[in-house]
């Protein structure tokens, strides 16, 4: 059996699911190829932009109805270092705004973009796992596992940081990995986040709260894996450790949820798209889970796609490979510049060098001081 789509959008989750639907509605035959998953437990801070463009996309309603606002951010220097940083507070309401964005469930968020795909006239689902792909006389052939075959003018890669599109286009991947490990779940505390995010930096990473409603949170953990599965082995240690780790601010916690360990690393691409085939969200980059940039990039190149393709002629010769090559150009200074952004939040966290831990500390104390300073790194931390 084969088929034809003028695009295939390979691999589910969040920004496949909002690819597939941008694709759609600028009017192309769309077939979205993401295999049956599991439930996704984590949740996401989305910035204001990436919320902007849910809502224009018709992805989501009133981000209210499905998340937490985030009004304020805290950064706490725990370490010992001689020279500490000073804590610093950014109030979306100091630059203009109700909020910086919104703490969403991914599961969420999830149903509201399948709700957003049901019934649309160009889009069809098949749920299968990309088997191989090659392109000859300027179309994609895929292969599937359920034993289908067809062929597509555009491929789009959201199959994450394995990605099998990216190897197939032959675009080069570098990726670092991390000796720091991400420990995440939910926690209900003794009182209110109140929409404030807190960080608290550590010498092996921060230990953030991000609210959840109510009295419960979301924590992400960075810290070695051996300290991070030592300190849940026992559960009246793990509640200890946390307590700890937060410093004693936030009454009794509780943990609402399982924790999961999971590998830090980061990954990044010369180029997104090229040959009629581009890359979206962690098929083109990934970062460690800090400034909440991971899905706020990926949305952002969802929306620069979807202006590629509402501007492409799909009647001229050649246009997939048009659309790619523009999409390569537009996204390659936020792909570096972001990039740029948490590694130097990261390294400089972890160094244990005086220099950058001097430099890392007169960084905050210019944040916390002077106000241009400040706005410029709101705005650059919620993707503008």
């Amino acid at each position: 059996m084969t088929n034809h789509t003028q695009i295939a959008v390979i691999g589910g989750g969040l920004v496949g699911k909002a690819t597939a639907v941008a694709a759609a509605r600028a009017g192309f035959s769309t077939l979205h190829v993401a295999p049956e998953a599991p439930m996704d437990r984590r949740t996401s801070a989305l910035m204001g932009p990436s919320v902007d463009y849910m809502i224009e996309a018709g992805l989501i309603d009133d981000p209210e109805t499905l998340g937490v606002p985030l009004t304020r951010i805290r950064i706490i220097d725990a370490t010992d270092r001689f020279l500490r940083a000073p804590e610093t507070v950014f109030s979306a309401a100091e630059f203009g705004h109700q909020a910086f964005g919104w703490n969403f469930a991914n599961a969420r968020l999830g149903e509201s973009f399948s709700r957003a795909a049901a019934g649309g006239a160009n889009l069809a689902l098949r749920a299968a796992t990309l088997k191989s792909a090659s392109r000859a006389d300027d179309l994609w052939r895929l292969e599937l596992d359920d034993g289908s075959r067809l062929t597509a003018e555009l491929l789009v890669g959201a199959d994450g940081k394995g990605s099998s599109v990216r190897k197939a286009a032959g675009i080069a991947v570098r990726e670092r990995k991390f000796d720091q490990a991400a420990l995440v779940c939910d926690l209900e505390l003794g009182r209110e986040l109140d929409g404030e995010s807190v960080e608290f930096h550590y010498p092996n990473g921060p230990f953030t709260l991000v609210p959840a409603g109510g009295t419960r949170a979301n924590l992400v953990w960075i810290d070695k894996p051996e300290t991070l599965d030592d300190a849940r082995r026992e559960k009246e240690q793990f509640l200890a450790r946390l307590s700890e780790k937060s410093r004693h601010l936030f009454g009794a916690v509780s943990v609402v949820s399982p924790s999961f360990v999971f590998p830090l690393s980061s990954l990044s691409v010369d180029v997104a798209g090229r040959d009629a085939a581009v890359l979206v969200g962690e098929s083109a980059h990934a970062f460690p889970p800090i400034g909440a940039q991971g899905l706020n990039l990926g949305l952002r190149d969802v929306a620069s796609l979807n202006a590629c393709l509402r501007a492409a002629n799909p009647g001229s010769y050649g246009w997939a490979d048009a659309v790619a090559r523009s999409y390569g150009a537009a996204r390659r200074g936020d792909l570096a510049r972001t990039g740029m952004f948490v590694d130097g939040l990261f390294t400089s966290l972890l160094s244990p060098h005086l220099p950058a831990q001097a430099l890392r500390s007169v960084g905050l104390w210019g944040l916390k001081t002077f106000p241009l300073l400040r706005k410029h790194a709101a705005s650059l931390g919620m993707g503008q």
